[in-house]
């Protein structure tokens, strides 16, 4: 299991200061959001979370981190980050997590008309960490319309956007607590990733909160 003080670094930001403790800002008028085509959009709320580089220590230490393999052509290799799932009724593993699903869940379920209880967590190590263009349409968000919300916590890195097939990407730089809801269409008509970099880049962990039966 890797941990924070096993070579991840992280660098805490200006804005993030977790001598006050981890704690939400306001969403409501605080939240831009940006339409998109064929009924996707996305929203952004930055520095949602102050306080984050304590949790994503906490995080990097604590969770039960999984190294995943798959098949790639005629071999089988590593994926290219750590991840951890909690279903619904899963203890998460931290306060702060079940805070944060609380405030989503206050802010967006008479929009969604059902409430995130799922969270997925991926550790990206350093830049050379990824995942390639996906829509996350595993189960019902392959004909219906949903969100996923993503809390971002440690460096800053890269999540792009295309729709679906190719086209014009979209750049969101994502970090030290920032928020980011994928919504409507946005998981089978558009499609994110998170790049590598060949620039030296310290750990972030990705948290993703979705609803019942969305992967």
């Amino acid at each position: 299991m890797p941990s924070a003080n096993s070579g991840y670094e992280l660098q805490a930001s200006l804005f993030d200061d977790a001598s006050l403790g981890i704690e939400l800002g306001e969403l409501g008028h605080t939240v831009t959001r940006r339409t998109l085509t064929s009924g996707a959009w996305v929203d952004v709320r930055p520095n949602w979370m102050t306080g984050s580089s304590q949790l994503f220590t906490t995080l990097a230490e604590t969770v039960p981190w999984r190294a995943e393999r798959r098949r790639m052509y005629d071999r089988v290799v590593d994926v290219p980050r750590l991840v951890r799932f909690y279903d619904v009724n899963d203890p998460l593993p931290d306060p702060a997590l079940d805070a944060a699903r609380g405030a989503l869940n206050s802010h967006y379920r008479a929009e969604l008309g059902e409430s995130f209880v799922t969270t997925g967590l991926c550790f990206y190590r350093d830049g050379s960490d990824s995942v390639a263009w996906h829509g996350d349409d595993t189960g019902r968000s392959r004909t219906e319309d949903t969100m996923v919300a993503i809390l971002s916590l440690g460096t800053d890195r890269a999540l792009m956007l295309r729709p679906r097939g190719g086209g014009h990407s979209i750049r969101y730089s994502l970090g030290h607590g920032d928020l980011l809801v994928m919504g409507g269409s946005c998981q089978r008509t558009w499609e994110h990733c998170v790049p590598k970099s060949a620039r030296p880049l310290g750990p972030r962990i990705s948290v993703q909160f979705r609803t019942r039966g969305v992967r």
